[in-house]
């Protein structure tokens, strides 16, 4: 018997983490520009994969260099 009501608040706590504020969220308040440091051994596709982030959030975002 005391299942469902421990089952039910357990749902509903972890649930209460999800809920986000949809009027003040856009998809850059998550992102950011990602900066490697001087003693970072990137390849040239990681290196091509983060020029690419970086840019598109400049398109989109507005990040400065």
């Amino acid at each position: 018997m005391l299942r469902l009501p421990a089952l039910l608040s357990v749902s509903a706590a972890l649930l209460a983490g999800c809920a986000t504020d949809v009027l003040f969220q856009t998809d850059c308040d998550w992102a950011a520009p990602i900066r490697p440091s001087r003693a970072d051994q990137l390849t040239d596709g990681t290196a091509r994969q983060i020029l690419a982030h970086n840019e598109t959030g400049a398109q989109l975002c507005g990040w400065q260099p």
